[in-house]
């Protein structure tokens, strides 16, 4: 079958053709083979942020925003129809012959040092640019509007660095003076620099100016998704453009492998080598991107990025504000989505144990109609949920009112983007000092994420005191049936969901007194 010759992206303001790419191509294999070898690969696997690019997305305060994603897990036809930015787009260029202007990110990370080998400095400037951008980072900013607007560059002092790095110092260690969140950076590895001096870059960019055309283009609404049929030697990668087609389609192949992001699905593209006969994307179906708050739940679209989520919700559901933080990083969050994370069945991954805390059901749907399920009762097995062949998660509800105590555990390795060895997530209704209310979700500890039931009947109608903590403690680490492996042994992970609960306790005993 040949290739689709219509399916075409922008790429730093040029339209491109993808054909005659294989529609399994990542985008960051696109580029490169097209010149752009700025986007590098360094794991395939979305973990060290060498090939981030900016892609323009639907904005949450504005009519575009710049979205940072991994172009090594992205597929290339996914693409089609949308706007991105590399490395090598964001200078400006100028006369002919002349060497274009740098950007102001990639002028902070030149004179403060951030880029020594330079392997990975085409992806921290694509993250830090998207940052740069973010409406409303500024609002806040304590940073000298002159900095940003390139007054000062090459020809600050050793001394004024060394002044930059004690302003980062003395503010909050993860948000600099500027209202940088050094979480936009927390999906980009480097081997040489030590990190300080990539902060000290990002904590001293300031406002875009007027005349920014990057900045100029977040006024207007992003790249409309188009239908794409994109196909060549067999396979094939659909993207339509209502839920009902997308149903009829899953129907018709209820083999084909549906993405969103592609951040799980990227993965066994690139390390497992796996290909599709038919891939189906459902990341812009609209029915599937919907955040609404009615009186007795919010739902939550299935297809909503965790970040799109995060900003939208602004910390209403604070157990869900707390996760986001912790889930990987914020490359990965600008493409990955509670359905997918669901939907993979993973039994460590980190929503499902929040939502069971918060006693969330999902919202199933294929071509003859719709049913809710409890997400205590969706999980079966190992991978494996009652979700049907050419059945789609589109959205999550989680009740209301909310839980007034909750708390989210995730213990890794790292304290950010990285597995869980164990998460715990809790939600507690407690009024004159009695727990009215537990929930209890446990992801790790089992082949499935779990309800903690035994220690959630432990905890309601007794006193939120520390004897009855260290007894539900005691029951905690007796549920699910932990493993050993690499990440942890079965005895840590029992001796920390104990450990939760006291941890718990003691944080709330502390509020309460203060």
């Amino acid at each position: 079958m040949p290739g689709t010759t219509g399916a075409r992206m922008t790429v730093n303001g040029t339209e491109t053709p993808i054909s005659p790419c294989a529609p399994h191509t990542t985008a960051l294999d696109f580029l490169r083979e097209r010149g752009l070898t700025g986007t590098k690969e360094g794991c395939a696997e979305g973990e060290c942020g060498a090939c981030s690019v900016m892609v323009a997305r639907p904005g949450v305060h504005k009519p575009t925003d710049w979205v940072a994603v991994n172009a090594c897990l992205v597929p290339a036809a996914a693409l089609d129809g949308q706007e991105i930015v590399t490395a090598e787009g964001l200078a400006t260029a100028g006369e002919p012959g002349t060497v274009p202007s740098l950007h102001p990110v990639q002028e902070e990370m030149a004179v403060r040092g951030g880029s020594q080998c330079g392997y990975c400095t085409p992806g921290f400037v694509c993250s830090m640019a998207a940052e740069y951008y973010r409406p409303g980072r500024c609002e806040h900013s304590a940073t000298d509007t002159e900095t940003a607007e390139g007054t000062e560059t090459a020809d600050r002092t050793e001394t004024e660095t060394a002044l930059g790095a004690e302003t980062a110092r003395s503010a909050d260690a993860e948000h600099g003076p500027n209202g940088f969140d050094l979480h936009a950076l927390s999906g980009n590895l480097c081997r040489c620099t030590g990190y300080r001096p990539i902060r000290d870059a990002a904590f001293a960019v300031g406002t875009p100016t007027d005349d920014d055309p990057l900045a100029r283009r977040r006024e207007l609404h992003p790249p409309a998704p188009v239908t794409t049929e994109y196909a060549l030697g067999g396979k094939v990668f659909l993207r339509k453009n209502t839920l009902a087609e997308t149903l009829r389609v899953l129907r018709e192949r209820p083999d084909a492998v549906v993405v969103a992001g592609s951040t799980d699905w990227g993965v066994e593209v690139n390390i497992r080598s796996r290909r599709a006969d038919c891939v189906i994307a459902i990341d812009r179906l609209p029915e599937l991107r919907e955040l609404r708050v009615e009186s007795d739940h919010i739902e939550i679209g299935a297809a909503l990025t965790l970040t799109e989520i995060e900003r939208r919700l602004d910390g209403d559901v604070p157990l869900l504000a707390e996760l986001f933080p912790q889930f990987a990083s914020r490359l990965i969050r600008n493409g990955a989505t509670l359905g997918g994370n669901l939907g993979t069945g993973s039994p460590i991954g980190d929503s499902a144990p929040v939502l069971l805390a918060l006693d969330a059901s999902l919202v199933l749907s294929d071509a003859g109609g719709e049913r809710v399920v409890p997400l205590a009762d969706y999980f079966t097995g190992y991978r494996q949920s009652v979700r049907r062949p050419g059945e789609l998660i589109r959205a999550v509800r989680v009740p209301l009112p909310l839980s007034p105590v909750t708390a989210f555990h995730k213990i890794a390795k790292r304290r950010f983007d990285d597995i869980s060895s164990v998460a715990v997530a809790f939600a507690l209704d407690i009024e004159d000092g009695i727990v009215r209310k537990a929930r209890i979700g446990l992801g790790g500890v089992a082949a499935t994420p779990i309800r903690s039931l035994a220690t959630e009947a432990a905890l309601e109608g007794k006193p939120w005191s520390a004897r009855t903590a260290e007894a539900a403690a005691r029951v905690l680490r007796g549920e699910g049936t932990p493993m050993s492996d690499h990440r942890a042994s079965a005895l840590y992970r029992s001796a920390m969901l104990g450990q939760s609960l006291l941890k718990l306790h003691a944080q709330t005993t502390e509020a309460v007194s203060s």
